[in-house]
């Protein structure tokens, strides 16, 4: 009986650092999607011909806009990042909700650099999964912050 609950809890405690591991990554990574923002919303403000805009798109919106949004959501997606990365569960609440504004972005950014959009809502829709995949039962165990 007592190695049963020794099992149980090795078990549990692998989950647990798996979970930990997977949400950290998800940090990483939405520093980086961050980074990869502000490099395209400065790309966007120096070099206006770099981004070529498809005819006849529902969404259009000027370059320089465009600029302005990628840099202000990498920013925000960098402070976001590192909040999940300190172990804030207000952070990871934030990071869901940043991750699906940074997908919708880059979807409507679609005509103008295919390639990078859909890159960016792959890394968007696994930060998204990896937020979600990590409980509360894990952030208590690793003795991780519930508070901002």
């Amino acid at each position: 009986m007592a190695e049963k609950t020794h099992t149980t809890t090795t078990t549990e405690e692998r989950r647990t650092e798996w979970a930990l591991g997977v949400v950290l990554f998800a940090g990483i990574l939405l520093i980086t999607v961050g980074i990869f923002q502000l490099v395209a919303g400065i790309a966007a403000l120096v070099r206006r011909e770099f981004f070529v805009v498809t005819a006849n798109y529902a969404f259009s919106v000027n370059v320089t806009a465009w600029g302005w949004i990628h840099i202000v959501i990498g920013i925000l997606l960098i402070l976001t990042g590192w909040g999940i990365m300190a172990g804030r569960l207000l952070a990871r609440i934030v990071g869901v909700g940043m991750a699906v504004i940074s997908a919708v972005a880059n979807f409507l950014f679609l005509p103008y650099y295919p390639a990078w959009s859909m890159l960016m809502i792959a890394l968007d829709v696994f930060v998204i999964w990896a937020l979600c995949v990590y409980g509360q039962r894990e952030a208590i165990r690793m003795g991780m912050r519930s508070g901002p």
